[in-house]
């Protein structure tokens, strides 16, 4: 078990980076991001845009690692709906993981990585769609019913992947996160 910090949870009721990228995002809420959010079984975060969707039933919750991003972004540039601290979660593909906020840990299965897409060289900066490649975040099942809320939590393998997260032995990339020329200006 390890000491983590949900930093911030996205749910967005609608899709808002559809067609080109050149186009910019959907017009929307300036701020989608939340202090809590329940997550249904099998279906995901109440109110989200993938909640209860059939096609996204293996991808309703995305997960990232706030030690892959530049500073000056966040789930609003990246889409993802939950950013953690203190966790390679990247590292944790094929595994089942709980995340406990204080309220009883919520299990989900993480199925696969959330790879970026061209989207990131817009909402994130030039560059990022290459240098988001593995640290992407992860596309999850919620495996029980729960809350999520912002502040400490506490990280658990539940089963799969045995790996070592930053959060319990201070590891993290070489370069601090993410590296773009245009974001470090």
């Amino acid at each position: 078990m390890s000491e983590v910090e949900v930093l911030q949870l996205l749910v967005s009721p609608s899709h808002r980076l559809a067609g080109r990228p050149s186009d910019g995002p959907s017009p929307g809420p300036s701020d989608e991001r939340v202090t809590r959010v329940e997550v249904r079984r099998g279906l995901g975060l109440v109110g989200d845009r993938y909640y209860a969707r059939p096609a996204h039933r293996n991808a309703a919750v995305t997960m990232m690692a706030a030690e892959g991003l530049p500073a000056a972004a966040d789930l609003r540039h990246t889409r993802r709906n939950v950013l953690l601290r203190g966790v390679d979660i990247d590292a944790y593909v094929g595994a089942t993981i709980a995340l406990d906020c204080g309220t009883g840990p919520v299990e989900f299965a993480v199925n696969r990585p959330a790879r970026p897409c061209a989207w990131m060289d817009v909402t994130v900066g030039p560059g990022a769609q290459g240098a988001l490649r593995g640290r992407g975040g992860v596309r999850c099942t919620p495996l029980s019913d729960g809350a999520l809320t912002v502040g400490p939590a506490t990280f658990r393998v539940v089963a799969g992947a045995e790996t070592v997260s930053w959060g319990s032995c201070g590891r993290q990339p070489a370069d601090g996160g993410v590296r773009m020329a245009a974001m470090s200006n």
